[in-house]
């Protein structure tokens, strides 16, 4: 008998004793958390008691073991196995009903609404003659609303509402979200958008319209770091599950994205902004059933447990978990301020006086993280910000000047909304996809240093598209506009964002301390977030400060080549890729931190995944598989 028949025999007799102990054991328990399986009545009383009972972790161990027997003869690119073995190691460790509440709300909310903002603000703003600095720093007060995760994080680990963590908190954001999405199409539909004349009343309507949109992204973001500070836990405990759930809810975002940008192209085009916002509503309240079906797994709270205080009727406070780490939560919430703050002082005040703030507020922020947490997350997040400040953002720069008309820019590309943000969006959405399914295959395996080294190179040589655009070498070539800016921007830098976030979203994840994962995620992507801004604020005054004209008639966009050639390719390169030396040289696979060793807090047994609860997320059906396993 061959080898593979062997192995075929084995697994067809583990499947079998696995239906049949489905089949003769009462396992399943429905709590009142939303669904979620107690693994406990899997084991008999015996096993329970014994010494020697089966371990959970070891089960996980045997089905990997098992994963990589089945797709070892088997090569990558074979895209039905690929797939399902990609699957098979996400169910092991996550339950359907989380990962289909995740995908909901990333293809609503982080592949609909989130794109759908930043592609609708560039035709929107210019619409209303607001020049490409100052419509800069308004997409940087919308993105603001990320930076709060580390206040909505320390809330949600604190604050249970009802007896739940999360579920009542992501209620009321997504609530937050339709209101927001209601008062921007009320501000269309009454006129009141396209009556406004002068600059006064443009600037009013501006404002108002900011607003809106920070609401909107205030529910992605919400609702990002509550799922991020559930699958953070999760990643801690089954570190054999690599980035494959960052690469799941990153792909199912995409597809969200290629959706979005098919309709919010066109629409611009045609100035009707009224029709984006009616697709908006509904996008924000897509998650709102799975989530009060409790598909966001949590174990409910209560009042008699120990440490915990009622403060009014269905709301309770952790104290007991606030007097362990009473130090760690707040620096957590108060960096949460931090940049809506700064945001909001360079966007309405000065922008020489928010740098300013800017650069405290960092200097603080890394002085608490040194004070405050173990010396790795320190060294870690010392390289994170490092990493993203030396990414200094132009963004809206370029944007202008490829969708300049011929009255701005005479011998510009003069790209239409439904090329600029349709045509190249569903492109960059696909190479998105493609770019997950890169990553999973190819640089999961990589060592972090070393992925994200790579991502800043494929960054880099975007740029240098962009820069023979701008120039207009191509022309001289004879290459056109279209075709040599879908092998830059669309692909290049497409292809470099999704591998450079699954990246971070997977060091954020796996340097979340235990017991306060969501408060830990939020802390360390909200500092990402913070450095995100000052990178658009400092390029927002960069812009303002040279001699670019960008709105009107005979634009200027003579120093746009200057700063694309030092802060788009020589400054991340020559800082960037140093700071990586930051980051401990390890496998995806392996933990950054190890926090048993680092006793950081002498963290309690009973405290850990407290917003995950006894059932750990863990799929029941593998679970039975293991268990069979390990009894042959």
């Amino acid at each position: 008998m061959s080898t593979n028949t062997q192995f075929m025999t084995r697994k067809d007799a583990t499947n079998d004793l696995a239906r049949s102990s489905s089949s003769s054991l009462n396992y399943i328990d429905i709590t009142d958390s939303g669904g979620v399986i107690d693994p406990s009545p899997l084991l008999s009383n015996e096993e329970r008691d014994s010494s020697s009972a089966v371990n959970l972790n070891d089960f996980q161990n045997a089905a990997n073991l098992n994963d990589q027997n089945d797709t070892q003869h088997t090569p990558w690119i074979h895209p039905i196995v690929s797939t399902n073995a990609f699957l098979s190691r996400l169910s092991s460790s996550f339950s359907w009903q989380f990962l289909a509440w995740l995908g909901i709300g990333h293809f609503t909310l982080n592949g609909g609404i989130m794109p759908l903002l930043w592609s609708v603000s560039l035709p929107l703003f210019k619409e209303l003659g607001i020049d490409a600095s100052r419509q800069q720093l308004y997409t940087t007060m919308m993105t603001s609303s990320f930076a709060l995760k580390p206040f909505i994080g320390a809330a949600s680990d604190l604050y249970p509402i009802f007896g739940y963590n999360k579920r009542y908190l992501a209620l009321c954001s997504i609530l937050f979200g339709f209101l927001g999405c209601s008062a921007v199409l009320v501000l269309y539909h009454s006129g009141f958008a396209s009556t406004a004349q002068g600059p006064l009343a443009v600037e009013r309507l501006a404002d108002l319209i900011v607003i809106c949109f920070f609401a909107m992204s205030l529910e992605v973001a919400n609702l990002d770091v509550l799922a991020e500070g559930t699958f953070s836990g999760l990643m801690r405990r089954h570190p054999e599950s690599g980035s494959s759930i960052i690469s799941f809810r990153t792909g199912i975002g995409c597809a969200g994205a290629i959706l979005t940008k098919c309709y919010v192209g066109p629409l611009s085009d045609a100035g009707n902004f009224q029709a984006i916002f009616w697709v908006a509503i509904f996008l924000s309240i897509a998650p709102f059933c799975p989530t009060l079906r409790g598909w966001l797994p949590e174990k409910k709270r209560s009042a008699r447990e120990d440490g915990m205080v009622k403060l009014c009727p269905g709301v309770m406070f952790h104290r007991g978990l606030f007097q362990k780490k009473k130090t760690p939560f707040i620096a957590i919430a108060a960096s949460g301020l931090a940049a809506p703050i700064v945001s909001a002082v360079t966007t309405y005040s000065d922008l020489g006086v928010g740098l300013v703030c800017s650069g405290f507020i960092l200097l603080a922020l890394a002085v608490i993280t040194y004070a405050v947490f173990p010396a790795k997350f320190f060294r870690i997040t010392v390289g994170l910000m490092i990493g993203t400040l030396c990414q200094v953002k132009t963004t809206s720069a370029l944007s202008y000047f490829y969708t300049a008309d011929r009255e701005c820019l005479p011998n510009g590309p003069q790209f239409r909304y439904t090329f600029y943000i349709t045509v190249t969006g569903i492109v960059g959405s696909i190479i998105h996809l493609f770019a997950v399914i890169l990553y999973q295959n190819f640089l999961s395996s990589w060592k972090f240093r070393n992925a994200l080294i790579f991502s800043i190179i494929i960054r880099s040589l975007a740029s240098v598209v962009d820069l023979v655009l701008v120039l207009r070498w191509n022309i001289k070539l004879g290459v056109p506009d279209k075709l040599l800016f879908f092998l830059g921007h669309a692909t290049f830098e497409n292809l470099v964002i999704i591998l450079q976030s699954i990246t971070l979203s997977s060091i954020y994840a796996k340097i979340a301390p235990p017991s306060m994962e969501t408060a830990g995620f939020a802390y360390s992507a909200g500092i990402g977030t913070f450095c995100y801004i000052i990178s658009n604020v400092l390029g927002s005054g960069i812009i303002m400060w040279s001699s670019m004209k960008t709105v009107g008639e005979d634009c200027n966009f003579d120093d746009l080549p200057h700063l694309i050639v030092v802060y788009q390719i020589l400054v991340p390169l020559a800082v960037g890729i140093p700071a990586t030396l930051f980051i401990p040289n390890v496998h995806q696979t392996e933990q950054l931190i190890e926090w048993d060793s680092e006793r950081w807090y002498d963290d309690e047994t009973d405290d850990q995944d407290q917003t995950i609860g006894s059932e750990n997320e863990t799929n029941l059906d593998g679970q039975v598989l293991l268990r069979a396993n390990s009894l042959l």
